[in-house]
This record gives C-alpha cells, structure tokens and sequence, in this order.
C-alpha cells in the first residue's frame, strides 16, 4: 500500500498525520469509539521508539517486547508484524523527525462493554510521530528524585495502557520539585515511574532483576552492552533503599530519559551531589551510538 503525501505534517507543538490501522490520515480524522476498550479498561500495550537524526534507534528490539506484550495479553494485530513495520517505516517518511519520537498503540477494539473478552473484535492500531528534544540539559546537570510506594499491579512486565500508579507518582515527583519518581515495594527498589534505575556501588552497577515487579526496558537492555564493551561489572540483583541512599552514583534510563544521573533522593545527595565518573564514561558511549546514525548514509 501507498500511503498519500501530505504537503504539511505538524502544527507547533504536535502533529496531524496519524497511522489508523492501515491508513494514514490527518488528525482531524481521527476518533475513538466511547466503547473501545483501550479507552474504558485500558486493555492494550504501547510503545515509545525514539527517532535520532531522522532514523530509528533499536527499532528491533521495541518491536519484539510489543510482540511479547501482545502475547501476555492475548491480543492480535489486525496485520502480520511486518505489515505493521512497513506501515511504521511509511509512517516516518511521510511525517517525518529529526529528534523525536513515534508512539503507537493497539487496543482490543470496540465491543459492548463487559470485563471479559468480547467474542468477536477487531483490534485498533494507532501511531503517530512528534518532535522531542533530547534532555540535553538534564543529561549534564543530573536530576533530582523521589521515592514512592509502589502501589502498581503485579505485571509491570507488559507494557500495558493502564499506567494510573505510573501518573500518580510522575505528578508526586513533580509536586516534590523532582524529575522522577522511584517506587520501592517494602524495602527493596524496584524502577522509576517512567524509567529503570541503576545503581553504582564500589566498581559494580546493579539493577533489579527483570522479573514481572518491573518493564524490561530497552535502553536497560541497551546499557548492559555498553557497560561490558567498558568493562563495567553489572548485576542484576534487587538492593534496598539503603543501597539507593549510598550508592557512589544513580542513573535512571528510558528510551526519552537516556542515560539521566540521579544526583540526590528526597534531599538525600547521591555520591559526590553531582554526575559520576561511571555515568559520564556511560553517556559518551551512548552519544558515540547516537553519532553513528547520523553518518549513515
């Protein structure tokens, strides 16, 4: 399928052309039925791929977790995965980025309202492209954050449209003047509210281990190559808020939030109160990866 060109794709701030299952239409055009499930029980998965220089980063790998999201969820696309990845590719080159993102969803679909799965529905497919600047500022400078009880259900491992817990906290981080909220169920820490945290004590990193108390991100994944290509040890193993409150360096990482120091917790400074050696050493690795795709030809 071609897809028709669009003299203008955004309005500042936003934009108007949207992949809707197999069409690309402009925003005005676009609807969810008051009985779609994804609106009334969030019953659907998303993700977020981030868009460097105008190309896609770790696109692979954010297509294979929605694909095992799905599959937790017992949900279909309407469309072979491929499909679905040659409409996204389309998608970008009609709406194109430089430094943004494409966020796209898949719903149940509409069916009469009832908790149990309707016998018959036909999914929904949305996605849409947007500029997003990188935290360049952040990213330097480190950002403070706040702990939180983890009051979220037990499958954090989908990457489901239900992320009320996930809101609540980001909005608690942000009334306590903090870029990010970590949530700890009892003693032990488990992830951000939008992110995965790390933390370096001594010459090793730990993270918690990607059971279902956590989403296995993929810039998470990401950053165990870089860590072995610079030789820093990493251990997935759960550690304690005491740990956090000790660590010589925090970083918290996400495909928007890259690799983001962590430089105090609850007014609590984390090492030195400012970025770590380790974390810089991190950051350049990730740049060097960003600078790779903008001299691909």
């Amino acid at each position: 399928m071609r897809f028709p060109v669009y003299p203008k794709y955004f309005v500042r701030g936003g934009f108007i052309l949207i992949l809707f299952n197999d069409r690309l239409i402009e925003r005005e055009e676009a609807a969810v039925d008051i009985e779609d499930r994804g609106y009334q029980f969030g019953d659907g998965v998303y993700e977020v791929i981030r868009i460097y220089n105008g190309r896609w980063f770790l696109f692979e790998e954010h297509m294979e977790r929605l694909e095992r999201s799905l599959n937790e969820i017992r949900l279909t696309l309407p469309y072979d995965i491929d499909q679905f990845n040659s409409y996204l590719h389309e998608l970008l080159k009609k709406a194109p980025v430089s430094d943004g993102i494409i966020y796209l969803q898949v719903t149940r679909g509409k069916a009469l309202r009832s908790h149990a799965f309707p016998a018959e529905t036909n999914s929904v497919v949305t996605a849409y492209t947007r500029e997003t600047p990188r935290p360049l500022s952040d990213l330097h400078a480190g950002i403070k954050a706040h702990l939180t009880n983890d009051i979220r259900w037990l499958r954090c491992d989908i990457k489901s449209l239900n992320l009320l817990g996930n809101v609540l906290a980001k909005q608690e981080a942000l009334e306590n003047q903090c870029g990010e909220a970590i949530f700890h169920r009892g003693d032990t820490v488990t992830e951000g509210s939008s992110s995965n945290v790390f933390i370096k004590k001594d010459d090793t990193w730990y993270t918690h281990p990607a059971t279902n108390l956590i989403l296995n991100g993929i810039t998470r994944q990401f950053l165990f190559q870089l860590m072995a290509s610079l030789k820093m040890p990493v251990k997935e193993e759960a550690f304690k808020i005491s740990d956090l409150l000790n660590a010589d360096e925090v970083i918290v990482t996400s495909t928007t939030q890259e690799v983001m120091p962590v430089i105090s917790v609850d007014g609590e400074p984390i090492g030195t109160g400012s970025v770590g050696e380790w974390t810089k050493k991190l950051q350049q690795a990730f740049e060097d990866k960003i600078q790779q795709l903008a001299e691909v030809k």
